[in-house]
């Protein structure tokens, strides 16, 4: 099955509901721009596939969401962009890219800094030179929140095995005195209320989400792409936001339901979109 026609639309992808944090942080700040969401959670989580399969995934569902008419692709999963964006741009050459990356650059204002990020973006290259040029100088806590992503897929924010998990992860880096802590993965600013809890009011929590939208404003200037209307012209028509999964669709319309601005247009859901080749 392919997706409906959206032409014109910005393209988001990620391997679950994670990505919708940065869907909102666009939608909020571009609010002319239609979406059109997949969330390739019949794959989840990326962080523990091969490179290869990485790579496969992005190219495939990048191939549809340009097929439906999208004008740009946002790589909503720090995994996939840290093992697939350089492919996807080499292959697709025509097309603007935005990508997440851990924000490490501005955890660098901090002393002792956490991150939370998939195994394959730690290792990634992407990121080790990351860690290099802004936080060589200082300690640095990693860890790979293995099984952290199926619990925030099925768990709704505030579950009692969410914080359980939560603090497995995150009492290590507390006990070292993290002052700073980065989400390296689109799936944790979903219960970033839930980390904020565990950490106290005293750690300043990094979210990638809204330098990624600003990143999408100034690509789509750059390209003139953008829906923006000049000063004194009439609407140029109501954006609408489609959203796809390729596997259960509770997860994204449970999350759906919390983020306001995704709210804000008409958006319609088909949750049985199915990856083919």
């Amino acid at each position: 099955m392919s997706l409906f026609a959206h032409p014109g639309s910005i393209g988001v992808f990620d391997s679950g509901i994670g990505g919708l944090s940065v869907a909102n942080a666009v939608s909020g700040l571009l609010p002319r721009e239609s979406l059109l969401y997949v969330a390739d959670n019949a794959r989840a989580p990326y962080g523990a596939r091969s490179r290869e399969e990485i790579v496969a995934f992005s190219e495939q569902i990048t191939r549809h969401l340009l097929a439906a008419g999208a004008k740009m692709i946002v790589v909503a999963c720090n995994t996939a962009t840290s093992l697939a964006i350089d492919h996807l741009r080499e292959t697709f050459p025509e097309v603007p890219f935005v990508g997440l990356e851990p924000a490490v650059k501005p955890a660098a204002s901090g002393r002792r800094i956490g991150v939370l990020a998939t195994r394959a973006t730690l290792t990634s290259p992407r990121y080790l030179a990351l860690r290099e040029r802004y936080l060589a100088d200082r300690p640095v806590w990693e860890n790979p929140c293995i099984g952290l992503v199926p619990i925030i897929e099925a768990e709704a924010p505030g579950s009692p095995v969410l914080s359980k998990k939560l603090r497995q992860i995150l009492d290590p880096m507390l006990a070292g005195g993290i002052d700073t802590l980065v989400l390296g993965c689109t799936h944790y600013p979903m219960v970033r209320e839930d980390i904020q809890a565990v950490c106290g009011p005293e750690v300043d929590i990094i979210d990638p989400a809204p330098a990624a939208a600003r990143q999408v404003a100034r690509l789509l200037e750059r390209h003139d792409l953008s829906n923006a209307a000049p000063e004194g012209a009439e609407n140029i028509g109501a954006p609408h936001y489609d959203f796809y999964t390729t596997g259960t669709a509770m997860p994204l319309l449970r999350s759906l339901s919390a983020l306001p601005a995704l709210q804000a247009h008409r958006r319609l859901l088909r949750p049985f979109f199915s990856l083919e080749a």
